[in-house]
């Protein structure tokens, strides 16, 4: 993974001595309080329902178990013991006191950690597979070119106050898209072209929230050496010309929408003409550099056992179900990339406790070569274990409660933190993720069903992704209480759909119902081979519909 040179050091040093002299002057009443908030926004600090929110980048998901023990740390220290980990592959803690946050930045810093953008008019955390460089169908690793993003966005002074957030995604996987490259204001698909050369498919204004749009392209092949360049003319022509009279509708997809995308590539050609072959095209001496980061780790020469392995499956059938949902083919002879599942019934999704995260930093040292990675569906990824220790590493997982094997079932869904914490939400979401999660305990059943995403948001920004749900559920105010509106059909990867309402809302304790009978016209009606949404798209809303609004005889 990436390594702090001296430069990055001085960065996030003046950056955390800066932010404490703005703490400072808060407190004492020289610096007002609508000054700090765009100053405290950029530095990852929000007031929420009930407390300060501070969240700290995790570039494009990877950390080191020194981090994690640091994260640990600082929770016990400055916070309640526990971590939330979220679709932006970024980590929050929701109970922080404002002035500890200098201190716990520079606590951070000692570890080459930062929260630089994690928030604000700025472009935010770059994001990428949680799989990269350890699956044998990828393009090239991705993460050296998110890397490349995250060094030219930190701190630009040209987009440090952009009409609105801004979001890059990047995928190098041909046949899966895990980061959801369709729904970002920028996605980048890495590709090869006839001869062979590494380019970009250029994608422009995706977007969920209050209005969601699924993103267009508009470059189908962009050289690597001009990623830097276009990049910067698509963030110029979206700083010039997108909308700051009103927030709603200030996000680059709207401008898209209103130029329609042939004209917005257009304008970002033209734009580029004037500095396509400036100093910030990316040297091929640049590109090399970036990669030394991320070579491979020393990986045993193994011999074939898999007859003991396929041994312990046969001899342990919760075994076998958690190799089956959680652990996934690695491109090294031998090896196996484990995904350790956040989804416990009773515990809010993507939270890991002090201990918790201790206890994965020990066994990422022991099995992982000491790295682990965050997804987007805020699960956690130990991308390096080997065959052998994989009865051993499920055993340490499930005395932990990170080896549900539910991967990619309906209870390992996404869920924001919602009304019981953020000061945005119209609803909460935990109590509705719990229910779901009861409702639909039986493991059996569940792999009988097959994937199926449910994606649980708040309020209409979206954290949870419900409208690129096989199932979303939205939360809304009706005249002061909290109901919940259901959508159909999303899906966020490959073929990326915004799912359809359903119909009027639904009072919490409903939800758990209103979920079984949507899952049982699914199953009454599909095919052996289609997924939720194969069938929706055949079958339509209708059926969804008259089941779930039928009045009881």
């Amino acid at each position: 993974m990436y390594k702090y040179d001296e430069y990055d050091r001085q960065i996030v040093r003046e950056r955390t001595q800066q932010f404490r002299g703005q703490t400072e002057r808060f407190f004492d009443g020289t610096l007002d309080g609508d000054d700090f908030l765009p100053l405290r926004l950029q530095n990852g600090l929000y007031v929420q329902r009930l407390a300060p929110m501070f969240r700290i980048s995790i570039p494009y998901g990877m950390l080191s178990s020194t981090q994690l023990r640091k994260l640990a740390h600082l929770s016990r220290e400055y916070d309640k013991g526990y971590v939330h980990f979220t679709t932006r592959q970024n980590v929050q803690f929701n109970w922080p006191a404002i002035k500890d946050v200098p201190d716990m930045l520079e606590e951070l810093n000692s570890v080459e950690m930062h929260s630089i953008q994690t928030s604000g008019n700025c472009i935010r955390n770059t994001t990428s597979d949680q799989f990269a460089g350890v699956i044998d169908n990828e393009v090239i690793d991705p993460r050296p070119y998110c890397e490349i993003i995250r060094q030219w966005s930190t701190l630009h002074p040209e987009f440090a106050f952009l009409p609105r957030k801004f979001k890059i995604a990047v995928n190098a996987c041909p046949d899966a898209d895990r980061v959801a490259i369709a729904v970002h204001d920028i996605g980048l698909e890495i590709i090869k072209n006839s001869a062979g050369e590494i380019g970009f498919k250029v994608f422009v204004g995706g977007g969920l929230g209050r209005t969601p749009v699924i993103g267009s392209e508009i470059r189908s092949f962009l050289p690597e050496k001009d990623l830097l360049t276009y990049l910067d003319s698509i963030v110029r022509v979206y700083n010039m010309h997108g909308r700051r009279d009103n927030k709603f509708k200030a996000r680059i997809k709207i401008l898209v929408k209103a130029l329609t995308p042939a004209k917005f590539a257009e304008m970002v050609e033209a734009e580029w003409q004037h500095h396509k072959d400036s100093e910030s095209q990316l040297t091929q001496e640049e590109i090399t550099r970036v990669k030394s980061f991320f070579t491979s780790p020393d990986y045993a020469q193994l011999e074939n056992n898999a007859d003991s392995f396929e041994t312990a499956k046969k001899e342990n059938k919760a075994f076998s179900n958690w190799v089956k949902r959680n652990v996934s083919s690695h491109k090294i002879a031998g090896y196996s990339i484990v995904t350790l599942t956040l989804k416990k019934v009773g515990v809010p999704t993507g939270d890991a406790t002090d201990k918790q995260l201790e206890s994965i930093a020990d066994m990422a040292d022991e099995y992982c070569f000491g790295e682990v990675r965050v997804t987007h569906d805020q699960n956690i990824v130990l991308a390096d274990i080997r065959q052998d220790q994989l009865f051993e590493v499920w055993q340490k997982a499930k005395s932990l409660g990170f080896a549900t094997p539910n991967l990619g079932m309906l209870t390992d869904m996404i869920c924001c933190p919602g009304g019981d914490y953020c000061g945005l939400a119209n609803a909460k979401s935990i109590p509705v993720a719990e229910q779901i999660q009861l409702r639909f305990d039986d493991l059996d059943y569940l792999y009988d069903l097959g994937k199926i995403d449910l994606n649980i948001s708040g309020c209409m920004n979206a954290c949870g992704h419900h409208h690129v749900g096989d199932i979303g559920v939205l939360g809304v105010d009706k005249r002061g209480d909290e109901f919940y509106q259901v959508s159909l059909g999303g899906r966020s990867g490959r073929d990326a759909t915004l799912g359809k309402i359903l119909g009027p809302s639904f009072a919490r304790a409903e939800m758990a119902d209103v979920i079984e009978k949507i899952i049982n016209v699914y199953t009454e009606n599909r095919t052996e081979e289609e997924l939720f949404v194969d069938t929706f798209r055949r079958i339509g809303m209708a059926p969804f519909k008259e089941r779930v609004y039928a009045k009881a005889n």
